[in-house]
């Protein structure tokens, strides 16, 4: 394997999976700054800070662990109410500190004198634009990926151009690659087709791709057929009767097998075929799907994964994957000996399977997640709108803070799953080269 390819590979996910970080929280701070809010902090990563600058009111800067971002804007939830409820610290016990001290954060966030709104005080509508935004960014980012790998870089096919064409037939199961005496001369050397031929019909048929002379030769074994090809600029007709050969066949179900089929012995060039402008938007929103039913029951993925880590079985190749995982990947997709075409186009549709990824996996409806915030402002309408129904008083914002029990939990999850899977991808990983 190339070391430095794979390197490459690694860098690139790590910078790409940066970008689609800062996508993310560019979808909150822009409608944040369009409602009037106060934004302090715009961040991509955890841990020490690297750099920063300040802008006006927003420090911009980046964090040592590039494992996600956060904006910090003011007010994301109400003030804590008065009396001797308000402390939480007072015999409350360890989650009722941590109440306190998510509720004395919010309350840094808040400036004396400030008139501009509050999150909390914002309209549930605005409040839902502000948390889908990040999401939405990364779905969007995943079109424009898919976009450029389908409709830029093309998907892999086999014209009708002839490449090559073999001098003999080697007999099936010879591992030799080269003629010796005594090789029959192959079909298509002796009915004269030439390298750089465009093959045009195939016994009678009109053909616009290798696939379909392909499948027509190999219905036809020992019987001669018409070919037609275009050699510089003129059509040129000839004859080739293909052998009864064994080969590798495409089965229904895309894989393959052993058969006795028609063969000439010559191949078509390779190129890559650019797909029309919606397939790549259109492949992002059908793997939404795909990753939606593996998040939908990721611990029991999760929990799958950590069998195969303790017993060595073959790990699911379409399970979820760590950070670690996908960097592997990047790097073997770069180091592979493919058309550069090639891991251009499996580099993109990965990095764009994990924008995917981010976009499902921040709708689940669970604090911290932007999909858990969506809920709480929901809620809070929903609080508001059936107070105003049966004439009762606006009720109190909803209180965010009281959930943090919840949030730890759901926090302490997430690291147990994501630690077993970062184990799994370095010990048991799953690998494109087997």
């Amino acid at each position: 394997m190339d070391v430095l390819a794979f390197a490459i590979g690694v860098v690139l996910l790590v910078v790409g999976l940066a970008v689609s970080i800062a996508l993310h929280e560019i979808g909150h701070l822009v409608p944040a700054k369009a409602f009037g809010l106060r934004v302090g902090r715009y961040m991509i990563g955890f841990g020490p800070t690297l750099w920063s600058r300040r802008f006006g009111e927003t420090e911009y800067g980046v964090k040592a662990l590039p494992l996600g971002g956060y904006i910090s804007m003011s007010g994301m939830y109400p003030p804590a109410p008065e009396g001797p409820s308000a402390t939480g610290r007072a015999g409350g016990g360890f989650f009722a500190t941590m109440v306190q001290d998510a509720r004395d954060a919010n309350a840094e966030t808040l400036v004396e004198g400030d008139t501009r709104p509050a999150f909390y005080q914002l309209s549930v509508w605005k409040r839902v634009v502000i948390m889908l935004g990040g999401p939405v960014m990364n779905l969007l980012f995943a079109m424009v990926l898919f976009g450029v790998a389908l409709s830029a870089v093309g998907l892999p096919a086999v014209s009708p151009t002839v490449a090559a064409v073999n001098e003999c037939v080697i007999p099936a199961g010879a591992e030799r690659t080269t003629c010796e005496a005594g090789d029959p001369t192959s079909p298509a050397a002796a009915a004269g087709i030439r390298p750089g031929d465009v093959i045009v019909a195939v016994d009678g048929t009109d053909i616009d791709s290798f696939a379909a002379a392909t499948s027509i030769i190999q219905d036809a074994p020992g019987r001669s057929i018409p070919i037609v090809v275009e050699r510089d600029g003129e059509r040129v007709e000839l004859t080739v009767t293909p052998v009864r050969a064994e080969r590798l066949v495409a089965t229904a179900d895309g894989g393959t097998t052993r058969a006795e089929v028609g063969f000439v012995g010559m191949s078509g060039t390779r190129v890559n075929e650019p797909q029309p402008l919606w397939a790549g938007p259109q492949a992002a929103v059908d793997r939404v799907g795909a990753v939606a039913g593996v998040i939908w029951q990721l611990p029991v993925k999760v929990y799958e994964t950590g069998v195969t880590l303790v017993t060595g079985a073959e790990r699911d190749p379409n399970g979820p994957l760590s950070v670690v995982g996908a960097g592997r990947i990047a790097g073997e997709v770069a180091a592979t000996e493919a058309p550069i075409q090639d891991r251009v186009l499996h580099l993109l549709s990965l990095l764009g399977s994990l924008n995917i990824a981010l976009f499902v996996f921040n709708l689940l409806p669970l604090l911290p997640l932007d999909g858990g915030h969506v809920v709480v402002a929901l809620w809070d309408g929903l609080k508001r709108a059936w107070a105003r129904a049966t004439g009762r008083p606006t009720p109190r914002p909803v209180d965010a803070t009281k959930l943090v029990p919840v949030t730890f939990v759901v926090v302490i999850g997430l690291i147990v799953m994501g630690g077993t899977l970062i184990l799994a991808d370095v010990f048991n990983p799953i690998s494109l080269l087997g």
